[in-house]
C-alpha cells in the first residue's frame, strides 16, 4: 500500500495519469497502428524469406539484424500499451489481446524458447496472428471461432460416435468381400472419413452393389447423416457463433460511444477535466493530512461545563 506521506510515492502516484494520457495518446494515433501493421508484415516476410536456404545463407546478418529490430519493435510496442494503462492497471490484463501480444513477445525473451529455433519461429510466427487487432472482420471471426469452440466439439463427438458406428457395421458386412477398404476398423474409418467428403462415392457405391444390392441403404444413410445433416449443423454453429461475435462488438463499439458510460482502457476522459479532478482530490487529501497531523499536535480541550 503506498504511504500518503512518502513524497517519492506521491509523485509516482501524480505522475501515472500524466504518463497514461501522454501514452494513449500515441498508441491511438493512428501512424502507430500503421506502423505496428508495417511491422507485422515484415515479420512474417522475413519468415518466408528465411524458408530460403540460399538467401538465408547470404543474408543470414541482416536477416538476424532485422529480427532484432522487430523484437526491439514490439517490445516498446507493448510497453507503451502498458503505459497507457499506468493509471489502471487492471484494465491491461483484461483484454485479451493485450495478454497474447504480452505472451508472445515477452517468450522470445526466454532463454528456453531463444535456444530452440522451431519454438523460436513457432513464435514468430504467431506474431503474424497479431494483425488481428488491426483489421475489425479478422478479429470477429477469430472471436467467432472461439465462440463456437464449445459446439465444435459437440459435433466431433458426434461425428465420432458415427463413424465408429457405421465402420464396425462396414466391417462385419464388406470385410471378406473388400478386405482393402473395410479389412479392419482403421480402414473401414479412413474409408468413410474420405467418404465423407463425397470423394469417391459412386465407386463405392458400385463396389458395395456387387456385393449386396443392400448396401445402397448403408451409403446412403451414412451420407445423408455425415456429409448433411451434420456438416450443416456445423456451419449453422459458426455462424451462430458469428453473428454473436459481431452483436459484442457493435455492443463494445455502442458502449464505447455513448456519453455517461465508463471508458474503455485506450480513451480514458479528456485530459483536462482528468488533471482537473485528480488536483482536487490531491489537494483534499493534503487538507485532510494536515488537519489530522495538527490535531495529533495540538489536541482540543473541552472547557468544563458552567453549572447553573
Amino acid at each position: 500500500m503506498i504511504d500518503r506521506h512518502d513524497r517519492t510515492a506521491k509523485a509516482w502516484w501524480g505522475s501515472r495519469p500524466a504518463l497514461a494520457q501522454w501514452a494513449r495518446t500515441v498508441t491511438e494515433a493512428r501512424w502507430f497502428a500503421l506502423t505496428v501493421f508495417i511491422l507485422i508484415l515484415t515479420n512474417g516476410a522475413l519468415l518466408g524469406v528465411e524458408t530460403y536456404s540460399a538467401l538465408a545463407e547470404d543474408w543470414r546478418y541482416w536477416l538476424r539484424l532485422a529480427e532484432h529490430l522487430c523484437l526491439a519493435a514490439f517490445t516498446v510496442e507493448i510497453l507503451l500499451r502498458a503505459c497507457a494503462h499506468a493509471d489502471r492497471p487492471r484494465e491491461f490484463f483484461r483484454d485479451p489481446w493485450n495478454l497474447f501480444d504480452l505472451a508472445v513477445v515477452a517468450s522470445a525473451f526466454l532463454p528456453v524458447v531463444r535456444e530452440n529455433s522451431t519454438v523460436l519461429r513457432l513464435l514468430r510466427l504467431a506474431r503474424v496472428l497479431r494483425t488481428a487487432r488491426f483489421l475489425p472482420q479478422l478479429r470477429v471471426f477469430m472471436v467467432a471461432v472461439g465462440r463456437s469452440l464449445p459446439g465444435t466439439f459437440s459435433f466431433l463427438v458426434v461425428g465420432a460416435l458415427l463413424l465408429y458406428v457405421y465402420a464396425m457395421v462396414g466391417w462385419v458386412f464388406f470385410a471378406d468381400a473388400n478386405p482393402e477398404n473395410y479389412g479392419s476398423l482403421g480402414r473401414a474409418v479412413l474409408t468413410l472419413f474420405l467418404l465423407m467428403t463425397l470423394d469417391g462415392l459412386g465407386d463405392a457405391v458400385r463396389a458395395g452393389l456387387e456385393i449386396s444390392r443392400w448396401s445402397i441403404v448403408y451409403y446412403a444413410s451414412y451420407v445423408l447423416l455425415a456429409s448433411f445433416v451434420l456438416v450443416n449443423v456445423l456451419i449453422g454453429v459458426v455462424i451462430s457463433s458469428l453473428d454473436e461475435a459481431r452483436e459484442l462488438e457493435r455492443e463494445q463499439g455502442d458502449e464505447n460511444r455513448r456519453p455517461g458510460t465508463a471508458l474503455p482502457a485506450s480513451a480514458g476522459p479528456p485530459a483536462d477535466a482528468e488533471r482537473e479532478l485528480r488536483d482536487r482530490i490531491t489537494a483534499a487529501r493534503q487538507a485532510l493530512d494536515d488537519l489530522e497531523a495538527s490535531l495529533q499536535r495540538e489536541p482540543v480541550q473541552r472547557e468544563p461545563v458552567q453549572q447553573r
